[in-house]
């Protein structure tokens, strides 16, 4: 590979090429799921590896993002949202150990990837800090993802790479020009 660009393609390629077998997968675990009682523990069994599609899927999302953002060739879909939706959205997409509350304000921005960061960095937080509650408090153009421990914070910040979702989530707002700091146990992100 001479240029740097080429690593970025064949990252992009290889997504792209493990999309057909992982939508198999899915696909007949789900079409299991819905036509057969299949009983304990394999109905348990098919069902993680419909769940486990599902987050390579989310996966394979962050690493094509990534990809085009090094590449240069990410083009943000701007469109108006508030920053509360945008938050609640996250909390949703992270799960039951996430909540967000607070009030927002309108901000134009890339809503499906930044939702995608935020869930992601709100996560890196509960996993590697080994919290129970991760909260996203909204103020205006801010939101506080709080409690960073200091175990999780180098993950969170990307200074140790033990994180995909996190290392794309702050790449991603980057991109978009949205500020990201650490204060104490809290990371702010700030829409400009």
């Amino acid at each position: 590979m001479t240029d740097n660009q080429d690593f970025p393609r064949l990252v992009s390629l290889a997504c792209h090429d493990l999309r057909t077998p992982l939508a198999t997968v899915y696909g007949f675990a789900r079409t299991l799921l819905r036509t057969e009682d299949l009983g304990e523990p394999t109905g348990r069994y098919v069902g993680m590896i419909e769940a486990a599609s599902v987050q390579l899927g989310s996966l394979l999302d962050d690493l094509g993002l990534a990809a085009r953002i090094e590449a240069g060739r990410y083009e943000p879909v701007v469109q108006e949202r508030d920053t509360l939706e945008l938050a609640q959205a996250a909390a949703e997409r992270a799960g039951e150990r996430v909540a967000a509350s607070g009030d927002g304000a309108p901000v134009e921005t890339d809503s499906e990837p930044v939702e995608r960061a935020l869930a992601s960095l709100a996560v890196a937080a509960q996993r590697h800090g080994a919290v129970e509650l991760v909260r996203l408090d909204v103020s205006g153009l801010a939101i506080a993802i709080a409690p960073v421990t200091a175990a999780a914070a180098p993950v969170v910040m990307a200074r140790e790479l033990k994180d995909l979702g996190a290392a794309v989530a702050l790449r991603v707002l980057a991109a978009l020009n949205v500020d990201v700091t650490l204060n104490g146990d809290a990371l702010t992100v700030r829409f400009g």
